[in-house]
């Protein structure tokens, strides 16, 4: 699953991204999902998590988002405005077998991105298209 800020906007320090992280963790786990990656950049975070058949990923991705935007806001880091995520966000399903591929692409998002070496379709959140109109 990814998802990016409002905009594209750059607002994940390395500080905040680590508490960003912890934070949808924890909420993943709450839900009784198990994490196997997280990774991202300052403008996106990726999740590959396993979920119970009473989690659809709708609720996986508005309640991690929903107490990560709070946390954020919350923290009120320097922003002069209230931070959001874009509305949407993608979800692909794994296979077995492609598994330990996606959380090593996960987990490396900062190489990838520098190296010039990341998945375009994996990359793309939902409204991004309409959140640079």
């Amino acid at each position: 699953m990814v998802w990016a800020t409002r905009g594209r906007e750059a607002r994940l320090t390395s500080e905040l991204e680590r508490q960003v992280y912890r934070c949808v963790t924890s909420e993943a786990e709450r839900l009784g999902c198990s994490v196997l990656a997280i990774g991202g950049m300052p403008d996106h975070v990726h999740i590959v998590a396993c979920t119970p058949g009473t989690v659809s990923p709708s609720i996986l991705a508005k309640q991690a988002k929903g107490v990560s935007s709070a946390m954020i806001n919350d923290l009120r880091q320097n922003f002069s405005e209230i931070f959001r995520w874009q509305d949407g966000y993608a979800c692909f399903s794994l296979g077995r077998s492609q598994v330990a591929t996606v959380v090593s692409y996960v987990k490396n998002q900062k190489q990838h991105h520098t190296n010039g070496t990341t998945w375009p379709d994996w990359e793309e959140a939902d409204e991004e298209a309409s959140d640079k109109e």
